[in-house]
């Protein structure tokens, strides 16, 4: 059987692994770019996060995220770290549940994958551009832009969302497969930086604050975590924003960000540790108030925007104005305007409706004999490696062809 896959990333190659185990298949797989697997080396900021312990259904955001369950109850993340031993590479978790190669390179994931391609059989076409799939009588038909056609029994769409157009992120994925008859929801760049109004941030470009951070719509909280966030002149980026930017992509206008800057201590605990500071230090500068607890840049930018000047003395600063300050460093407001478009972006949300597929096969219900895997579909995960195992969760049941369970 003639096996043809569109899109050479994470889920294409597992894909093309797991149809070329069937010894009578004849595996074929076509890459836009001029080699497999190039936003792979760009994952975990060079790293590869290439799963999560932790990595279940309650991770996976979607129309429908119970979808990913079938694919991931058969290829979960102990066989997908059993798999990946067996090609080769080595793995170490950490305490947070996120898996890196030993080797700590992105590279090494890749070489692994690309070397067991190799080895099984399986034909890769670089610098294919594919612009059409058709149906033909008994199978598919698919068509670059340079005029090559390409036929497969079945066909395997692995093209990706538009994330990371840098790295090849794009849209033809959804092309391909509205022309079979699929739809596709609306599209929103994830894991990307958040845009804030730069008043308050610009002069903190490059500052870090370990800090709890509220998503909020007026006075509903939309969406809450805790961790390391870095000021940008634009905004804000690093895990904390990451792991918020899918809700205020989609969030529409009227989001506030609301930063907790001292996270693990009460606001009359803080009071009363400012009214000491004060008493024990009375000439001392407004602007040495928070030298020992804040970064120098993010202290003065609190007390600027609480209208303290920075030469005034500490003996000057009474009590009411102290709990106004606690009051401003427990919840710092940041009006959101946006997020950073799918140039930055990690992950698409959306995608092919996922209605249209088996969640057990991945197989099309409206175009027998072809299959969808990775993000082209309406899936996509939390920070931390979520992401990746889905691509080699639903590339592996994909590559199956169809064929149930049994193996699992």
């Amino acid at each position: 059987m003639k096996v043809l896959i569109i899109g050479g990333g994470a889920s294409g190659m597992m894909a093309a692994l797991s149809a070329a185990e069937d010894g009578s298949n004849r595996v074929m797989l076509l890459e836009r770019q001029g080699r497999v697997g190039r936003k792979l080396l760009a994952t975990g900021n060079g790293r590869c996060n290439l799963t999560n312990l932790g990595a279940d259904a309650s991770h996976y955001h979607g129309a429908a995220p119970e979808f990913v369950k079938p694919a991931l109850e058969r290829f979960g993340v102990q066989r997908t770290l059993d798999y990946f031993r067996a090609l080769g590479l080595l793995t170490v978790a950490e305490a947070d549940g996120k898996v890196y190669p030993l080797s700590d390179q992105a590279s090494s994931v890749l070489d692994v994958l690309r070397f067991a391609v190799e080895l099984r059989g399986v034909t890769v076409v670089p610098s294919c551009d594919v612009i059409e799939v058709k149906k033909k009588a008994r199978g598919y038909e698919a068509v670059s832009a340079t005029g090559e056609k390409y036929f497969g029994d079945k066909l395997i769409v692995c093209c990706g969302g538009c994330a990371g157009k840098r790295l090849g992120g794009v849209k033809s994925g959804y092309f391909l497969l509205g022309q079979l008859g699929h739809s596709c929801t609306a599209l929103y760049p994830c894991l990307t930086q958040i845009e804030t109004d730069p008043t308050w941030v610009k002069a903190l470009k490059g500052v870090r604050a370990d800090c709890r951070v509220a998503l909020r719509r007026g006075g509903r909280v939309i969406q809450e975590t805790a961790g390391e966030l870095q000021f940008t002149e634009f905004g804000v980026s690093g895990p904390v924003a990451f792991e918020l930017s899918r809700a205020a992509s989609t969030g529409g206008e009227g989001l506030t960000l609301v930063l907790d800057l001292f996270r693990d201590y009460p606001a009359e605990a803080l009071a009363a540790f400012l009214r000491e500071r004060r008493e024990r230090f009375p000439q001392l500068p407004a602007e040495e108030l928070f030298s020992g607890s804040l970064q120098s840049r993010l202290g003065k930018t609190v007390l600027k925007r609480a209208g303290i000047a920075m030469a005034e003395p500490l003996d000057s600063v009474g009590d009411a104005r102290i709990d106004d300050l606690c009051k401003l460093v427990k919840a710092f407001p940041l009006n959101v305007t946006g997020v950073k478009g799918f140039d930055n972006a990690q992950v698409t949300v959306g995608g092919v409706s996922v209605s249209e597929f088996r969640a057990d096969t991945l197989e099309s219900r409206i175009a027998p004999g072809v299959f969808a895997a990775g993000e082209v579909l309406d899936i996509d995960g939390d920070c931390g490696g979520f992401n990746l195992q889905w691509a080699w969760s639903s590339g592996y049941v994909a590559g199956k062809l169809g064929k149930g369970g049994e193996d699992a």
